[in-house]
């Protein structure tokens, strides 16, 4: 099996996981990271097979999909065994999809390799912009997420665990509470330069809004 039939084995690996997905973690986030990934690694200074192994496998072991996650991990692992992907690359892809997430940023944020940072800048450029904002709102109502409350205040400094806690965040909250905070995370400079633009575009989604709340 060559890489690249590895890496369709992989698309089908995560779509057996993902394709049901009802949060926006489905598989046109995925190709959509997949794409954007490829995108930021134009220059090819990045190992193009961990780049999307990793874009393709990061939320198949993400806590919020999923409860029993050394399970996820460990069908993970067997699977990309079972492909005979070698065991330093497998070591490379769960350094990425383990350390990537914005919650993993709160508290003592790992330092990722070059295709880690690649992939963190794909898949949080998902997260804002006009699909950022169609997700965190179908996200959001999926959880039963208040739209907005003018009384319930963003919060400030959030634990990871605080950070899961739904209960204590609305969906407007969610752009001050990590959002709007993602262009000045992002690692490299393309990334930064897209992140620009889509983070002008949810600000003034969040202005109307407020402007139009009762």
């Amino acid at each position: 099996m060559d890489k690249q039939q590895q890496l369709t084995a992989i698309y089908d690996f995560t779509a057996s996981k993902l394709g049901n997905d009802q949060t926006g973690h489905d598989m046109a986030h995925i190709k959509r990271v997949v794409k954007m990934a490829k995108q930021l690694n134009q220059d090819n200074l990045g190992d193009p097979f961990i780049i999307e192994a990793a874009a393709l496998l990061h939320d198949v072991i993400d806590e919020k999909l999923f409860t029993d996650i050394t399970a996820a991990k460990a069908s993970v692992k067997d699977f990309l065994t079972q492909i005979a992907v070698p065991a330093k690359t497998q070591t490379a892809i769960f350094d990425i999809i383990s350390n990537m997430s914005f919650a993993h940023s709160l508290e003592n944020r790992p330092t990722l390799s070059l295709e880690g940072q690649i992939v963190q800048d794909a898949d949080w450029l998902d997260a804002i912009g006009a699909i950022g904002i169609a997700r965190a709102i179908y996200y959001g109502a999926k959880h039963h997420e208040k739209l907005y409350d003018p009384a319930i205040l963003p919060r400030e400094n959030l634990t990871k665990e605080q950070y899961r806690n739904l209960a204590d965040e609305t969906i407007i909250n969610h752009f001050y509470e990590k959002l709007f905070k993602i262009k000045d995370l992002l690692n490299t400079a393309a990334a930064k330069e897209i992140a620009t633009q889509r983070q002008a575009l949810m600000r003034s989604f969040v202005t109307a809004v407020k402007e139009e709340w009762v």
